[in-house]
């Protein structure tokens, strides 16, 4: 399949083809002015008559015609902004473009540019499928409390949230740091840093997005070429009383005359170290707070995460930069990270290679990589038009609900220590889900603040210690328990389990997140594959009810069809004893791991 990709901005459009992984042409059009703009075509460069996107875009069918690529089978757009629905790449229809011109307020500067460029292709090609892609979708796995401002409620309900942006670019080097690796990405704790003259830093744990420092807007977080990054809000008043400046004004200047512009009088990174290196102390303070807000960002995103496997670096100076890798990664030893300076100096980065440049003995692997936001573009549109097609008339299927209370997952040592050795636990029913059940013995948990009684014990024993609570729950115990899928375990709390004979001390401590099992043919009926998010809608006692959303599906031989919420989530819902769900929307692909 032939792809081409669209990344327009108000002044310039990049664009690529794409065959399966290979790129068979890279063009850009910048810099648009009256008489022309700058014009680069598989590296040749040169002027173009186009005085603006629309006259660049129409030109774009001729470029490929002169290259024997007239040919092609779909488009694919970059958005900056999707908003809190969009959690996946969309097939553009005319709902899609209504729900992406709602998202304008949140990205004035961005999604305005991409939605004509979006209309322009579609008027070039309009028997082509024309696939949408969003930089903050990979973000959407970020939990509440990465994701909330600490304002008044009718400011977070006007839609005042973090979204975090550079999405696509995370998502691809996340991925290619795994490959580099040869390890899952879903065993993996990563700190994607992307550094240009748009920068950020994003968390990726076990293959979701947990973090990012940008925020509802692209200005937030890092410090970049023109864009200040975090700033006390309260500026916006101070400014106004002591310079008279109004609310665009200081909102232009945080955009565009701030940044490494700002504090050195050049947005190029390149021209900051020659100044500095030549003895200019502005050039050296922007030197070091650029690369002191980037390790900053590393180390609490480690902490985040209760650990660090990788550092990737990429964006023209993540890549390019041996002095800022450096400086970002000097004194980080405690977290057993160490650079080997001569990997640092010169890493290959042809071909998409992904070296790694960390020290002997290092605990974390430091990786250089080259971004493709659009070969993810192009992936993200494939894997979506070769999804089955929804089944065109598919059966109505009530999905049963199960409410799952605090339970634990028991290994052979655990057994023994909290029964005592040889102790074999008795099975008292079988639990719906084939091959699982309850045990008759139950246990105590005990945290710093309190303790829950009566704990009921799973079967079969497993190869770790799970221990499955609400978030209430948690905060009963007083430890913070992640909201992580059934055997992602790392980096989580310790809690002491209490037996008749004995205790034992354990990690493991997680609240599950919801979740389907359904088995191939249950699946099929309903349009649905392994790892597919959904969102289901549950009907409670008497009116009440909710809508939940990115709801993980599991599909097993085995199975049986059946949803698992936690008690805080039948609450909620008001859900006593059993109730049943259907599906609220059509699925969104899950980020492939």
């Amino acid at each position: 399949m032939r792809v081409l990709v669209f990344n327009a901005g108000s002044s310039s459009l990049k664009f690529g083809l794409f065959d399966g992984d290979r790129q068979i042409l890279k063009g850009s059009f910048d810099r648009f002015r009256e008489g022309g703009c700058d014009v680069a075509i598989d590296g040749h460069r040169g002027r173009a008559p186009h005085g603006d996107l629309a006259a660049a875009i129409a030109a774009v069918p001729g470029v490929l015609a002169e290259r024997g690529h007239a040919a092609i089978d779909a488009v694919g757009h970059r958005f900056a902004h999707g908003g809190p629905d969009f959690t996946g790449p969309a097939l553009i229809d005319e709902a899609v473009i209504a729900a992406i011109e709602a998202q304008t307020p949140l990205a004035p500067l961005h999604n305005p540019a991409m939605l004509q460029a979006m209309h322009l292709a579609r008027s070039l090609w309009p028997d082509l499928p024309q696939v949408a892609v969003f930089d903050t979708s990979f973000h959407l796995t970020n939990p509440a409390r990465a994701t909330t401002y600490a304002v008044p409620a009718a400011w977070r309900a006007a839609g005042l949230r973090r979204y975090g942006f550079h999405g696509t670019s995370h998502k691809y080097v996340a991925h290619r740091a795994a490959e580099a690796l040869g390890r899952p990405l879903t065993d993996l704790r990563i700190v994607s840093v992307h550094l240009g003259n748009g920068a950020s830093a994003c968390a990726v744990q076990f293959g979701a997005s947990m973090d990012s420092s940008m925020g509802m807007t692209p200005l937030e977080g890092l410090v970049m070429g023109t864009r200040s990054g975090d700033v006390d809000p309260g500026a916006f008043g101070f400014l106004h009383r002591q310079l008279g400046l109004d609310i665009p004004a200081i909102e232009a200047a945080l955009y565009a005359e701030s940044g490494l512009k700002a504090l050195a009088g050049s947005s190029d990174m390149r021209d900051v170290e020659d100044r500095a290196a030549s003895g200019d102390p502005e050039a050296q303070l922007a030197i070091n707070l650029y690369a002191y807000r980037a390790r900053k960002y590393i180390g609490a995103y480690a902490a985040a995460m209760g650990g660090l496997d990788a550092v990737v670096f990429t964006g023209g100076i993540g890549e390019n930069s041996a002095s800022m890798r450096r400086r970002i990664c000097d004194g980080m030893g405690f977290l057993g990270l160490m650079l080997d300076e001569d990997l640092n100096r010169a890493p290959d980065l042809t071909d998409r290679k992904a070296p790694q440049i960390q020290a002997q003995g290092s605990r974390v692997a430091v990786i250089v990589t080259e971004t493709a936001e659009q070969l993810m573009i192009a992936r993200e549109l494939r894997e979506l038009l070769a999804r089955p097609r929804p089944v065109p008339h598919p059966v109505p299927r009530a999905i049963p609900v199960a409410v799952s209370g605090r339970h634990v997952h028991l290994t052979v040592d655990a057994v023994a220590a909290l029964f005592g050795p040889g102790y074999r636990l008795t099975e008292a029913a079988p639990l719906r889900q084939p091959g699982n059940w309850v045990a008759a013995e139950r246990i105590a948990l005990e945290g710093p603040k309190g303790r829950l009684e009566r704990v009921a014990i799973l079967g079969p024993l497993r190869p770790r210690v799970q221990i499955e609570v609400s978030r209430t729950d948690s905060f009963a115990l007083g430890l913070d328990a992640p909201v992580r899928d059934s055997g992602q375990l790392d980096g989580t709390p310790r809690v002491r389990l209490i037996g008749p004979a004995g205790v034992l001390d354990s990690d493991g401590l997680i609240v599950a997140a919801r979740h389907i099992h359904t088995n191939p043919a249950d699946a099929a009926a309903m349009g649905l594959a392994d790892g597919d998010m959904v969102d289901v809608e549950v009907q409670g006692g008497g009116s009440r009810g909710l809508v939940f959303g990115r709801t993980l599906v599991r599909v097993s031989p085995q199975a049986v069809t059946e949803m698992h919420i936690d008690t805080d989530e039948a609450n909620a819902a008001g859900i006593a004893g059993g109730a049943e769900g259907a599906l609220a929307q059509d699925i969104q692909a899950r980020p492939v791991a």
